[in-house]
């Protein structure tokens, strides 16, 4: 049985996909899947059972992407087409059975749960990822032994998505000193091979003998592997927001310029923070772009995020990896 998976280019909108990726595989145990996503993303599925190929798709003008990728997939003739792109692809191949995501107006349901209506899923299922021994051992190497460990994501796809650095750098310090809820843990900063620049600041901000850079030093599924050794995460809205989730340590998000009811991280050991503005409030201000605005943050203070983060760890408690 042939399966194409076509979905996401984002790092985070992918992650929240595999729970149907996973679906898929327990549905039909002796099929080969074919994925097809963005090339950030790519990497998050080669160690998938049932893998056949990941395609990644480069975006290119005039959305040639598209006639791309048909003349890769034009030569099977494909059991089921997963389509969560809403492209015409699935209607060009030949597909015993083709799914498709449809978009609803103003839909508030959370990605996963929308996503889970693509194949009449009564629960939606929960993001996974897959690793090997070499992302394990690899993460015990940067985490090894045992003992409470704080990460932190101080960075985004975009300036307005982003809390200030020095916030997360008072945060830490508040959490890991003596009275705080992970006294004497380590601090592990990730981030992208692009984003070292945004991170600079928390690292400076983080006492040497605690802290751990793996900012763009790691692959995404090391980062996933060394988040499943930590004890609690936080951050921004972001891919490394989910992976942390799917990870299942406590995690929480920050959101402004974002909604959460769509895309806050899945699952009952998470939490989130949001700006005092709500998501319209802010992507409406005079002047607003997505390129250029900068933070957008700056309504969510230190006490905030540690009282939400207290909250969430006497909840959840600790995770064994």
């Amino acid at each position: 049985m042939n399966i194409l998976f076509l979905t996401s280019t984002r790092i985070g909108d992918a992650v929240l996909s595999t729970g149907l990726l996973g679906v898929l595989i327990e549905r039909y145990p002796d099929a080969r899947i074919t994925v097809a996503c963005g090339p950030a993303a790519a990497p998050l599925f080669v160690h998938m059972p049932n893998l056949k190929r990941v395609i990644p798709v480069r975006k290119r003008k005039a959305s040639l992407h598209w006639p791309l990728l048909w003349a890769q997939c034009a030569g099977t003739v494909w059991d089921l087409v997963v389509d969560l792109r809403r492209s015409a692809l699935a209607y060009l191949l030949v597909a015993r059975q083709r799914r498709l995501y449809r978009v609803q107006a103003d839909d508030r349901r959370h990605r996963v749960a929308a996503l889970a209506s693509v194949l009449d899923l009564d629960e939606p299922p929960a993001p996974r990822l897959w690793i090997s021994e070499v992302e394990r051992e690899t993460a015990a190497e940067i985490l090894p032994g045992i003992g409470r460990v704080l990460a932190l994501a101080p960075t985004a796809n975009w300036v307005g998505k982003q809390w200030r650095a020095l916030r997360f750098a008072e945060l830490a310090f508040r959490l890991t000193h003596e009275s705080g809820i992970l006294a004497g843990a380590r601090v592990v900063v990730l981030g992208g091979p692009d984003e070292r620049e945004g991170a600079e600041p928390v690292l400076n901000g983080i006492e040497a003998s605690r802290r751990i850079d793996v900012v763009g030093r790691i692959d995404l599924l090391t980062a996933y592997a060394v988040l499943r050794r930590c004890s609690l995460f936080i951050g921004n809205d972001s891919g490394l927001m989910h992976i942390a989730a799917a990870a299942g340590i406590p995690t929480v998000g920050l959101f402004g310029p974002s909604r959460e009811e769509n895309y806050a991280p899945w699952g009952t050991r998470t939490a989130v923070v949001r700006t005092r503005e709500g998501y319209d409030e802010l992507v409406g201000s005079p002047g607003y772009n997505h390129r250029t605005t900068g933070t957008l943050m700056d309504s969510i203070t230190v006490d905030d995020v540690e009282a939400v983060a207290t909250r969430l760890w006497a909840h959840a408690g600790e995770v064994v990896a």
